[in-house]
Order: structure tokens, then C-alpha cells, then sequence
């Protein structure tokens, strides 16, 4: 996939450039911005119980927070130590001591009245615990005992009818490589991961257009690239690391470019800390921005070809680049058709980008040697999402901006545990070194020495669902074996969540942490298990970056949970358990036995067994996949995708709404304000002149409601697209609608279509068929 090594980190220019500063004023003064000396001395003040382990964490382990990768205060792209505040923030997860005892012995439902960020203060889970069906309290168990109620359980069912997740908290590539191996040897394939609910699409895309699942290019490749363009991805807030990479691109004069409905404040202007001229000063990021509709992503798409392939028709090769699409793509034509079909009106009423717009964005990419395209959720939690990552591929391979430098396809990862989720196998889809296929599964079981089902796995959703299913349908679900997640805060319509969870007979929360799902009932026993965190598993871990750099995290001294226990050591006792007769098969005593086998399982992680100390990495495929244009395809060719307009409409007076990320970490949340515009969790994002019309002001109580649930929140003006309107995430999930998933990739819908009315308004229509007339409306306008 390519032979060029990633060359190393490079030095920042020394001299400062007035031209890019975001404010003459020294640290923003006055002006909304994230506070980092006032956070860091926040953090610091918080695990003051454990400054010399804290300390260690962050100058010897591998981050685990985003995924980009920096290894105690370094990274591959820049020289010079690198710490962000959402690594800062998470670092409080790995230094508390254990849950006190009178907590643990509360009243389930003084448990409940807690929120996650309660929760989370509270403390590491000490030691394993159980509630039954009907119990008020949990009560302490043992390892023997709880691991042997799982194992019982599992013998008595048919394998279709427990299921197991990882999530991405922190979790290394052992962890998921074991779990993965181990649900196949317990004969079942339901396992998923957190990557279904954030860049499955990325992965399915990348694999039908050019062959491989994964980012193409590097973080280094930000820097001089001719353009660099952000599509539906706030990194200074999810990968804050990132803007330092960004003003390195700033002073290497690349142009950057932003798409998103709403003008991200956060990706305009940022003042980045470790940068001294930046953290007076501040930098300007974004050269343009452009407000596309959610949902608009393929019409903008569209349009950029449509008017290159107009280009080409009057000057050939002036906007294609013919000689890397003749030699390396297919489908040329039958893209061309697709694209030309559309006219111009139906692309601006989709994209909500004027026809202008489009082709000054298409000159600018037409008239560029290089280019990096980096998404995230924006393009990804959609029904569409594969699609729309399609599209991307399609604008990289027209232009040749694939396999080589400053060229290329990143979706740019929330968090360092999950780009090898997948890749190590904890996949419905998805085997070490492949799918599901019959090459690769009788590959895999000659290194594993067991068969493994042939039976087409669940998704996390559908899992969920299965639970409601009838007593006597084979997939009902019985079991669930969580590590780590929260699906009352991840998925859509929690209610519905809720539903679901406590129809389960047994269910397994195995974690660091309480969060509110860990109190949802069982129709049998609710068990939970204490884990170690990445830095306290004998033996160290690894993790997979954006970039495809697997770094060796050591284990790290300091103090411990004293019945935590690894978590893949935890799967493998379960195994064994289960099928003792066969426990020679899953038989791992060390984390190097694990690293030895996924070099044999997962042929691009040959070179994971030689990590075994601090900073040791090496990067699979090389610094560019496709190097050359060569792509593993079965031809060796890129394959370029016709896509359909998706249906958008909506009603007059009508919003699309999508959900965002404020001051947190995944579903963790760490502010109550959004320190870039200073809204508040519960505020509603729109536009002024959208609140205008509907005699709304800002601060105003209002009402957003849809036939999935209703918001109660406050109008905040914001320089978002008018027609659309964004809530905070977790908090506006009952408006997303349950059951719809991505047709590729199976990624929930985490968009909908809804109504804002005055709070006073709302409320003053006392017949309730005012309101069910309302939604009846949207129904039959949206379907």
C-alpha cells in the first residue's frame, strides 16, 4: 500500500507572521475563548491526590483522548511538547481512588437522581458488584463467583442470543483482538464497537472507493498542502492538538476551508497555547467557509463536479486530472452521467450553497496540485453517511490527490481506542485482516484453530433492538456484555434505550466508571466489573492513531484499584469458563503472547510484536496509502461511486436539526458552557433572522419538537445556516428518530426534521391535537 516511511516530526518557523493573527488585544482578552491556563490549573488542582502518577501519565503514556496520537508530550508531525485541555480533562479518569462504600451501598434511585458528570466525580468502580431482579442495592460479589453467573448464562443460550461492545474508552488493540477472538470462539458474531455510531461510514466508503479503511495521508500532510478542507469536523474542539498543525499549515501558506452549517467560532479563530505568538495573539484558520444545509454534503458535491466536468468540456484537462484517472480509476463515464443529470436549482435547494459558491470552490480545487480532505461526524451520522464519504473519494480521485505528499483522505478520529476496534476484529463485519469473506475467515481460523461462524453478526443498534423481540425468536437478545459505553447518552431516542436494557436478562457493564445506563434494571442481574485503565495493564497496550501509527503505551507505576483487573485477561477467564474442554485455544497469559499473534492474524500489524517500550511506533501501510495511485482493489484501481441526491424537504417554517459536541469528551461533559460561544447545554442554535420570523428573541424559552420527542431549551443566535438548528449532544437525542440506520455501514440517523415554537406558544394550546396536528404535518411532508 506504500513503501515511503513517515520521515518525522518537523520544527515550527520561529519568527512570528502579524498576518495571521486573530487579535491585536494579547490572550484574547475580552473576547469568548477557551481559558487553558485557567483549565489547566483546574486539572492540576483536581488530581492534587495524585500529581507525581498524574505527572507520569502524561510524560510517558500514549494519549487517551483523540487519536492523534501524541506519545507522553510528542508526536510525528512537530517537534516540541504537545498537551491539549481535553487530555487534561480526561487524566482525572486514570488518578481517582475507589468509590467509597456508602456510595455504593445507596439506594438505586438516589443513584439515578445523578447525572453522568456526578458519576463520573464519584470515584473507580473498587470491585465487582451485582444487582438482582427486584433489588434495591448492589451487592459486593466475587470475581469467581460473577465471572461463573456470566459463564452459566452463556452455556444455557444459543450464541445468537448474546452480543457483545467495546467502547473507545482508552481501550488498546489487545483488548479489542481478544474480545474479538473470543466471541468467535464462544461461537457467537454479534460484536460491535463505538466506531458504528461515529465513522463506520468512513471505513465502508474508503473500502469500496480505493480499498482500505482508513486515513490515507498524515498529520504532516497538513502542512503545505495547497488546500486543506475540514467537511463536517470541528477539530480545535474534538482534536484541539490539531490547531497547532493548522497554524503550521497557516505559516506554510495553505488555504483552509470549512463546511458546516454552522460557522464554527472555534475553527475562525483559535489561540493556541503551546505556540507562544499564538497564545497571545491568537491565529485565523478559516480562509472561507462555506454554510452547507445538514443533509447538503452530496449536492454540494455534486455541484463542484458538475461544473468541473462543464470545465472539461470546454478546456480537456482542466479541472480532471487525466492521466491518474486513466491509469488508476474506474467509472469516469458513469459519473459524468450521474452528475450532469442534476440541474442547478435542485443542487442549491439541496446544498443550500448558491451556484456561485460551488464553482469558486471547484476552481480553487481545479487550479490546486495538492489537497487533504478531513471529515468527521458531520459527513458520517447521517442515513447517507457511506454516500457522502463517497463523494469525497470521487472529488480526491478526479484530481489525483491521492498516494502521495500533502495529498490526501483523512477521517480524523475522536478518540485513540478506536480506529483498531475494527481492524483487530471487534466487528460484526470484520475479522483481523479483512471481512467476513470465506478468504479470509479460513485464513483467520487456521491461525486461531477454531471455526468461526459463519452467521451474519448485529450491529450495536439492532442488538439493542433484538432484546424486545419474542421469547422464542432465535436472535432475542439475553445478554450483553458492555465494555464501557452508554447508550442512554449515545443513541438515539432514550427512552427507547431504556426499553431495551432493562428487557435483557443479564447484562455486563464492565468499565472504570459508573454512568447512568450501569442502573438501568435487568429482568435477572445487573453485574459489574472494575477494569484497568490502559496505564495500569502489565505489559502496556497499544493504540492506533488517525494516521495509522501504532504506538506501545508502558504500564505506568503508580497506585491501583486493587481488584481491577486487565480486560483482556478479564475475556479470556470468561472463555475459558464457558468452553473449558477447548481453553487451550484462547489460552493468552501476556500482553506480548496477544501482540505476537495479531502480527500473524492482522498481516498490517506485522511489526506490533516488536513494541515493548516507552515511545517505541511504527505506522502501518506506510506514510501514504495508494502510493502511486495504486490502490488494493482487486484491479489496483480507485473506484469512483454515482451517488443519489438523498430527499431533504421540509416544510415551510420547518428546521432541520442535527446534533454537536460543546466542552466534552465523547458523551463525557466537562462544562456547562461551550467555551467558544458561550452557550449553554440546553441552548438551541439558530439563526436571528430564522427567530425573527417566528417572533422569537434571543434567551427566549422555547420549544423544539418533532414526532420522535420534544426539546425544552432557549433560542441562541448563532451564525448557523437559516433553516437549520443544532442542539447539544446527548441532551437533544430524543429528537433524533430510533431504528433508522445507514444502509452500508449501519450507523444510526442522528439527523431529523422538527418545529420551534415559543415555549409560550406551545404550552398555550391546551387541546393536545394542536400539537399532534403539527407533527402530522411533518410526517406526511418528510416522507
Amino acid at each position: 500500500m506504500g513503501e515511503t516511511k513517515h520521515t518525522g516530526p518537523i520544527k515550527l518557523p520561529k519568527k512570528p507572521d502579524p498576518a495571521l493573527w486573530a487579535s491585536k488585544v494579547p490572550f484574547g482578552l475580552g473576547k469568548i475563548k477557551p481559558h487553558h491556563i485557567r483549565d489547566t490549573m483546574k486539572v492540576v488542582w483536581e488530581n492534587k491526590d495524585n500529581l507525581p502518577y498524574a505527572t507520569r501519565i502524561l510524560t510517558q503514556g500514549v494519549c487517551d483522548g483523540c487519536a492523534l496520537g501524541v506519545s507522553g508530550l510528542y508526536d510525528q508531525t512537530l517537534t516540541g511538547p504537545h498537551v491539549c485541555t481535553t487530555r487534561l480533562n480526561v487524566l482525572r479518569l486514570n488518578t481517582m481512588s475507589a468509590i467509597e462504600e456508602r456510595v455504593l451501598n445507596m439506594d438505586i434511585e438516589d443513584l439515578r437522581k445523578m447525572s453522568s458528570t456526578e458519576l463520573r466525580k464519584l470515584g473507580r468502580i473498587p470491585y465487582p458488584l451485582i444487582r438482582k431482579a427486584g433489588e434495591r442495592k448492589f451487592s459486593r460479589i466475587s470475581w469467581n463467583d460473577a465471572l461463573g453467573k456470566i459463564a452459566d448464562k452463556m452455556r444455557e443460550l444459543d450464541p445468537k442470543r448474546y452480543a457483545f461492545y467495546t467502547t473507545s474508552r482508552g481501550i488498546t488493540n489487545e483488548v479489542y483482538y481478544t474480545v474479538g477472538k473470543v466471541a468467535r470462539f464462544l461461537g457467537t458474531n454479534n460484536i460491535d464497537n463505538a466506531s458504528r455510531i461515529c465513522h463506520s461510514p468512513s471505513k465502508t466508503a474508503l473500502n469500496r472507493s480505493i480499498g482500505v479503511g482508513a486515513s490515507t495521508c498524515n498529520y504532516k500532510d497538513w502542512i503545505g498542502t495547497d488546500v486543506l478542507i475540514f467537511w463536517g469536523s470541528v477539530a480545535a474542539n474534538n482534536q484541539p492538538v490539531s490547531t497547532k498543525y493548522m497554524y503550521a499549515a497557516k505559516r506554510k501558506g495553505t488555504k483552509i476551508i470549512i463546511i458546516n452549517p454552522y460557522h464554527e467560532p472555534a475553527m475562525d479563530n483559535y489561540w493556541v497555547p503551546s505556540i507562544a505568538e499564538s497564545a497571545l495573539f491568537g491565529t485565523k484558520i478559516a480562509d472561507d467557509v462555506y454554510q452547507v444545509n445538514i443533509g447538503g454534503d452530496i449536492a454540494f458535491m455534486h455541484g463542484i463536479m458538475k461544473h468541473w466536468f462543464e470545465m472539461e468540456e470546454m478546456a480537456h484537462g482542466s479541472a480532471i486530472d487525466h492521466d491518474f484517472v486513466s491509469q488508476h480509476v474506474n467509472g469516469l463515464e458513469e459519473l459524468r452521467e450521474k452528475v450532469t443529470a442534476y440541474d442547478w436549482d435542485q443542487l442549491v435547494t439541496s446544498s443550500g450553497i448558491q451556484k456561485h459558491q460551488m464553482i469558486e470552490l471547484a476552481e480553487l480545487l481545479a487550479k490546486s496540485k495538492s489537497a487533504v480532505f478531513v471529515w468527521s461526524m458531520g459527513l458520517t451520522q447521517h442515513r447517507f453517511g457511506t454516500d457522502n464519504i463517497s463523494q469525497v473519494a470521487n472529488l480526491a480521485l478526479l484530481r489525483g490527490f491521492l498516494g502521495r505528499e500533502h495529498c490526501g483522505l483523512m477521517p480524523i478520529r475522536g478518540h485513540s481506542g478506536v480506529q483498531g476496534s475494527g481492524e483487530m476484529g471487534a466487528d460484526p463485519f470484520v475479522l483481523p485482516g479483512g471481512g467476513m469473506g470465506k478468504g479470509n475467515r479460513e485464513r483467520v481460523e487456521k491461525v486461531w484453530g477454531f471455526d468461526i461462524p459463519e452467521w451474519q453478526g448485529d450491529i450495536v443498534g439492532v442488538s439493542l433492538e433484538n432484546a424486545l423481540l419474542p421469547e422464542e425468536h432465535e436472535r432475542k437478545l439475553d445478554l450483553y456484555y458492555l465494555s464501557g459505553g452508554n447508550f442512554l447518552e449515545t443513541m438515539p431516542d432514550p427512552d427507547f434505550v431504556k426499553q431495551c436494557l432493562e428487557n435483557i436478562d443479564i447484562r455486563v457493564h464492565q468499565d472504570i466508571i459508573f454512568n447512568t445506563s450501569t442502573f438501568a434494571d435487568a429482568r435477572e442481574a445487573v453485574i459489574v466489573l472494575p477494569a484497568m485503565t490502559r496505564y495500569e495493564q502489565p505489559g502496556g497496550g497499544t493504540s492506533t492513531s488517525t494516521e495509522r501509527m501504532v504506538y506501545f503505551s508502558p504500564e505506568i507505576k503508580g497506585p491501583r484499584i486493587e481488584e481491577a483487573r486487565m480486560e483482556w485477561e478479564i475475556y479470556v477467564d470468561l472463555a475459558r469458563r464457558v468452553k473449558p474442554d477447548q481453553q487451550h485455544l484462547i489460552d493468552f497469559n501476556t500482553a506480548d503472547e496477544i501482540r505476537a499473534e495479531i502480527a500473524k492474524a492482522a498481516p498490517n500489524y506485522d511489526g506490533i510484536q516488536h513494541l515493548k517500550n516507552r515511545g517505541d511506533v511504527f505506522q502501518w501501510g506506510g506514510a501514504w496509502l495508494c502510493e502511486d495511485g495504486l490502490c488494493p482493489t482487486p484491479d489496483g484501481n480507485g473506484n469512483l461511486i454515482t451517488v443519489e441526491l438523498p430527499e431533504l424537504r421540509k416544510p415551510e417554517g420547518h428546521f432541520y436539526v442535527t446534533t454537536r459536541r460543546g466542552k466534552q469528551f465523547n458523551s463525557m461533559i466537562y462544562g456547562e458552557k461551550d467555551p467558544f460561544n458561550d452557550a449553554d447545554r440546553y441552548d438551541v442554535l439558530m439563526n436571528e433572522a430564522d427567530g425573527a420570523e417566528l417572533g422569537i428573541k434571543e434567551g427566549d424559552a422555547i420549544v423544539v419538537y418533532n414526532q420522535h420527542g420534544t426539546f425544552h431549551g432557549r433560542a441562541k443566535f448563532v451564525a448557523v445556516k437559516r433553516g437549520n438548528i443544532e442542539a447539544h449532544w446527548p441532551e437533544g437525542n430524543m429528537l433524533i428518530p430510533k431504528g433508522v440506520y445507514e444502509e452500508f455501514a449501519g450507523i444510526p440517523e442522528y439527523n431529523a426534521a422538527a418545529i420551534v415554537e415559543k415555549a409560550e406558544t406551545y404550552f398555550a394550546q391546551k387541546d393536545t391535537k394542536y400539537v399532534e396536528k403539527r407533527v402530522e404535518e411533518l410526517e406526511v411532508d418528510i416522507s
